[in-house]
């Protein structure tokens, strides 16, 4: 039994070294992280694509990127983005209602910033 406690001990403190040791090597490296749209007419949607470069060593992934509210839709590089090698988010803002806005766009990913944010601003003028 004592050999038994033993063992397990050793595996699952080497499956916590484990976990802690899997640093990510993805990194985004983006040209923007916040981009102003100015004034934009009202009922006319605008896009911007953030562009990204993988400055890591691993091939970065993007499983998820949200908005944060329902006016605001991303677009983005689906396939494993290699180290070196670019990709993008394009976000669509729905211009209906006239007034200042801000939004934030979250991504998720492999990258050693798991969670990163974008963020558009402008006003919504007549």
């Amino acid at each position: 039994m004592k050999k038994f406690l033993t063992i397990l001990s050793l595996v699952i403190a080497f499956a916590s070294f484990s976990a802690l040791k899997q640093d990510s090597n993805a990194e985004f490296k983006f040209e923007k992280e916040t981009y102003d749209f100015g004034k934009i007419p009202q009922g006319k949607p605008v896009s911007y694509e953030f562009k990204f470069t993988n400055a890591g060593t691993e091939p970065l992934i993007i499983t998820k990127v949200e908005s944060s509210c329902g006016c605001t839709v991303p677009k983005y590089t689906n396939a494993p983005v290699k180290p070196g090698e670019q990709g993008t988010i394009s976000v669509t803002f729905n211009a209906a209602q006239v007034a200042p806005f801000s939004k934030s766009v979250t991504i998720r990913s492999n990258a050693k910033t798991p969670l990163k944010s974008l963020y558009i601003k402008g006003e919504v003028v007549k």
